[in-house]
């Protein structure tokens, strides 16, 4: 499928419906060359008759959080206790929601449960993700809610010098809120989760989907704790050199430890740990076959949305029967693609683009 082909996809998703002229029209392209788009999906079985009927396919469901970031750089000195000159960006983030963008870029059908506010960082937030292809549906809009925020103010060398971080929404995502969507959860192929979500939601959600192929975001070493009780029901962690330490209780110095750790969360019950060290590569197991894969010689312009790209891309890789190796490849791609990118999430994400980086650098 061709990068126009997933854009494409992308805009039916979002409105099925759609005039032919006006999907052209929202791509910049003639209706002529739309007709041929869709042509080569209803050869490939990804458009199925008239009124652009979408095939149904195993898809993924994440829950977690989606907020609106809000970054302040500086731009001489920072001066504490005054205003500064600089630049302030808006963006849509979130670890969940984040991972679902992922997810969907890459061509993935994403639907994401979360909750944000009635209010026009909630409005924003559903657009953007609708239009980068996540399916929205099921995002609760709570009144009297605020929708989450991450305010963070940065020194000119863009090093973050303090931050603030409202998710209290999340606290709303009941077990009593995501019961009439267990339809939804239920027939997922894969169900990820990340742990801000509060502890009495990962229980029940633990619980009542343990047979379900879990993915989980740990998010940070504060929250990981709360992840400790419910090892044994985790198909796939992705946690970093800290969060593992927390976990399992041991110093973690490079690939040499790979597998021992590996040991240990395998005995907790982890079917699949991949364990980012960084500036060195990330350690890989499933308990019959591990290894370690260094990372790409990519240029490194923004590492805070690697994590996420590399998630999005286990799970893509899950959704596609991908082995254990071929899916740490394919996500070290992703992941290489995302820190290349000022953006947390890199808009230009594709298969094309993980492919071509994938020809590049074939092992």
């Amino acid at each position: 499928m061709t990068e126009r082909e997933q854009e494409i996809l992308r805009l039916l998703r979002e409105d099925p419906m759609i005039p032919q002229q006006q999907l052209a029209d929202r791509l910049g392209i003639s209706r002529s060359a739309l007709a041929s788009h869709i042509s080569s999906l209803m050869r490939q079985g990804y458009v199925q008759g008239r009124g652009y009927v979408l095939r149904e396919g195993p898809y993924a469901v994440v829950v977690g959080g989606a907020n609106m970031d809000i970054c302040g750089t500086a731009e001489g000195p920072l001066r504490q206790g005054d205003s500064n000159l600089g630049k302030v960006r808006l963006a849509p983030g979130g670890v969940g929601r984040n991972i679902a963008e992922n997810l969907a870029r890459l061509g993935s059908d994403c639907r994401l449960v979360s909750a944000v506010g009635r209010d026009p960082h909630g409005e924003r937030l559903i657009e953007v993700s609708q239009q980068a292809g996540i399916n929205m549906r099921h995002v609760l809009q709570l009144e009297g809610h605020s929708t989450s925020c991450y305010l963070s103010l940065h020194g000119q060398d863009g090093e973050m010098q303090c931050a603030i971080n409202d998710m209290a929404i999340l606290e709303a995502l009941t077990p009593q809120r995501l019961a009439p969507l267990d339809g939804l959860l239920g027939a997922a192929r894969a169900l990820v989760l990340d742990a801000n979500l509060t502890e009495p939601t990962l229980a029940w959600l633990f619980g009542r989907y343990a047979h379900l192929p879990l993915f989980v975001d740990t998010v940070s070493v504060a929250k990981v704790e709360k992840l400790r009780p419910w090892l044994a029901a985790i198909h796939t962690l992705k946690p970093n050199r800290l969060e593992a330490e927390r976990l399992c209780r041991r110093t973690i110095t490079g690939p040499a430890d790979g597998p021992a750790v590996a040991a240990w969360f395998h005995r907790a019950g982890v079917r699949r740990l991949f364990l980012s060290l960084g500036e060195q590569g990330v350690f890989y197991s499933d308990g019959e076959q591990q290894a370690h894969l260094p990372i790409l010689p990519s240029p490194v312009v923004n590492v805070t949305g690697g994590g996420d790209a590399y998630m999005g891309a286990l799970i893509h890789a899950w959704l596609q029967d991908y082995d254990l190796h071929q899916s740490a490849r394919f996500a070290r791609a992703c992941a290489a693609l995302a820190v290349a990118s000022p953006d947390t999430v890199f808009t230009g994400l594709s298969l094309a683009a993980v492919e071509r980086l994938l020809e590049e650098y074939p092992c």
